[in-house]
């Protein structure tokens, strides 16, 4: 996911036991410390097992592995492309698909999340109090992650603020039919890109394009700057993607049809948003930076596309045991965003270490000494790989313990 650059730094052996997926373990109920949204289908531990998918939590695991590895590259110079946003207008790398995969894994986990609500047999305006509740704690976390990059209170729009409104809009139109839902997600990207190739902007005209030259970069600019409320326009495109998601968690929920028909259906889907986001494309180019229709068609179709092949391995062949990392990650996704962040800035960036006179950061510390022990490459991999173990050794003490913190 996009982080502003100051925090940006560059299976189980035998004989030894290893705790089984929690989708096969003792229906026990699971301690709950605090409450997240985004890992709600994949924390349903004394649910049925038919509430839970690993092929979700996998996803998940994947993009936020994705993300601690391009938050936390160490190669300066040598930082491959794919882990660095491509430029303004010039096709995606790898770094792109992160945020927009992260989305789309929210959308899906809300049937889940519904389903679960709806068997508690409470009333209908609790729930929505409850995504109220959710947006509004992801909305203050991304707060906290600016403030403390600033060091001084901010209210801005980051990636968990993005995330907590894009949540609240697709969570409050979730009960339409899903016909209605994929309409609603598409008439709101067709109504983005009619206002930034038709709306003109002052000393631009109609359709411009340019990093600094664009209707969104305009209103955002001359509007929402001075309100703090930078990237606004973008969560019409990001709640679309959300809805999308929402689509598919439908299909995964559909017990009427067989598995590997759903699997099909999957490849169909996101055969067809590919289709349709490469033709978009060629009027405007996929960008991550506005969130083009095209970008946002071509990361639902991929999403969907590698969420399928997830369930046909994990969870209808049932071969799991190799995903095992990633259900780690996944199962706790929203402390292996925030905890990384927030222990850079707060420790790894603050505190000093070193002799006397010559102190620096541990965080640069650590990096220097990687560095000079395995030479500039290996040093870097070395610190970047290290950070990410040691994160996924706290996330699986978390998923052994059955302690999920969840909005």
């Amino acid at each position: 996911m996009d982080l502003p650059k100051s925090y940006i730094t560059p299976l189980p052996q035998e004989g030894i036991q290893t705790p089984q997926p929690l989708v096969n373990a003792e229906q026990q109920e699971p301690r709950v410390v605090f409450s997240l949204p985004l890992t709600k289908a994949a924390a349903q531990v004394g649910k049925a097992a038919t509430t839970r998918l690993r092929s979700l939590d996998a996803f998940r695991g994947l993009t936020i592995l994705l993300m601690l590895l391009v938050n936390n590259v160490a190669l300066d110079s040598g930082t491959p492309k794919q882990l660095q946003h491509a430029p303004w207008n010039a096709g995606v790398t790898m770094a792109d698909f992160v945020f927009p995969w992260f989305l789309f894994c929210v959308g899906v986990s809300i049937p889940f999340a519904a389903a679960s609500f709806r068997r508690k047999g409470l009333p209908a305006w609790s729930y929505d109090l409850k995504i109220i509740g959710r947006a509004v704690v992801l909305v203050l976390l991304g707060c906290l992650i600016d403030s403390s990059l600033q060091r001084r209170p901010q209210f801005s729009l980051g990636v968990l603020q993005n995330i907590g409104l894009a949540y609240l809009v697709a969570s409050m139109l979730y009960d339409l039919p899903i016909v209605r839902r994929m309409l609603i997600a598409a008439a709101m990207l067709l109504g983005y890109w009619a206002a930034i190739m038709f709306i003109p902007v002052p000393g631009m005209g109609q359709g411009a394009l340019g990093e600094t030259q664009n209707l969104i970069w305009h209103i955002n600019m001359v509007y929402l700057n001075p309100v703090h409320l930078w990237g606004l326009p973008s969560i019409i495109s990001t709640a679309a993607l959300v809805l999308i998601g929402t689509g598919i968690g439908d299909l995964l929920r559909n017990k009427e049809l067989l598995e590997l028909r759903r699997v099909a259906m999957l490849g169909i889907v996101g055969s067809a948003l590919l289709v349709l986001g490469f033709l978009w494309s060629l009027n405007i180019p996929f960008n991550k930076g506005l969130w083009t229709p095209s970008y946002v068609l071509l990361t639902a179709g991929t999403g969907t596309i590698i969420l399928g092949v997830f369930y046909l391995i994990l969870d209808t062949a049932q071969w799991w045991q190799w995903a095992y990392p990633l259900l780690v990650f996944g199962s706790n996704a929203i402390v292996a965003y925030v905890a990384p962040i927030l222990t850079k800035l707060w420790i790894l960036q603050v505190w000093q270490i070193g002799k006397p006179g010559a102190t620096l950061p541990i965080d640069q510390w650590l990096q220097d000494s990687a560095k000079a022990h395995c030479g500039p490459i290996a040093g870097g991999w070395l610190f970047t790989w290290g950070y990410i173990l040691v994160w996924w050794a706290v996330l699986w003490l978390l998923y052994r313990k059955r302690l999920f913190l969840r909005v």
